[in-house]
């Protein structure tokens, strides 16, 4: 309903985007894009930074690299299934080209599964 003072509508809160990967190239190409798009971006580096940020920021979705120092993706991903009530949507990206490792992402709930590069 729009402000009978100003007249305008209230801005709508933009969705956020945590975004977990340790190539550099990676993230900012992702970055642009998505901000392009209206997305707030948050960006990790690595696995343990990307966890703190997911559990203290709760985006609504994660993009996650499934190899990182640190902390893997799958190992951040499985900590989040364990401790958050409601499940986060997750987008796993990665340059392996295993099914084993797509089938191990998908028996953790991700909603989509994006080979490197894109």
């Amino acid at each position: 309903m729009p402000d009978e003072a100003t007249n305008v509508e209230p801005q709508a809160k933009r969705k956020t985007i945590l975004l977990v990967d340790d190539d550099p190239e990676i993230v900012e190409s992702m970055r642009i894009a998505l901000e392009a798009r209206g997305y707030e971006i948050l960006i990790a580096r690595d696995g343990n930074q990307g966890l703190a940020m997911a559990e203290r920021e709760n985006p609504d979705l994660l993009i996650l690299d499934m190899m990182m120092p640190k902390r893997s993706g799958f190992l951040v991903l499985e900590r989040l299934r364990r401790t958050q009530p409601v499940p986060m949507r997750v987008i796993m990206i990665t340059a392996n080209e295993g099914n084993r490792h797509k089938a191990y992402a998908e028996m953790l709930g991700v909603d989509d599964y994006i080979r490197k590069p894109f």
